[in-house]
């Protein structure tokens, strides 16, 4: 699922506002993942609420990335 996203979002790239060039949609892209990978690893001890507060915080983020 989570490679069939990435293959969805690459396929329509220019469509969502990464305007700025591909590079820096990239370097905003990972750091959005790292900060929702952070967020799941502090929420580590409660299994669903690391998921949903990752899922949340990636969706919230590249939204944001794509939007603005």
């Amino acid at each position: 699922m989570r490679f069939a996203w990435f293959v969805w979002l690459t396929k329509h790239f220019d469509e969502y506002g990464y305007s700025n060039g591909p590079l820096r949609g990239v370097i905003g892209t990972v750091a959005v993942l790292l900060t929702a990978s952070l967020v799941g690893w502090a929420l580590r001890r409660h299994h669903p609420a690391g998921l949903i507060g990752a899922g949340l915080t990636a969706a919230a983020g590249i939204g944001w990335l794509a939007f603005h």
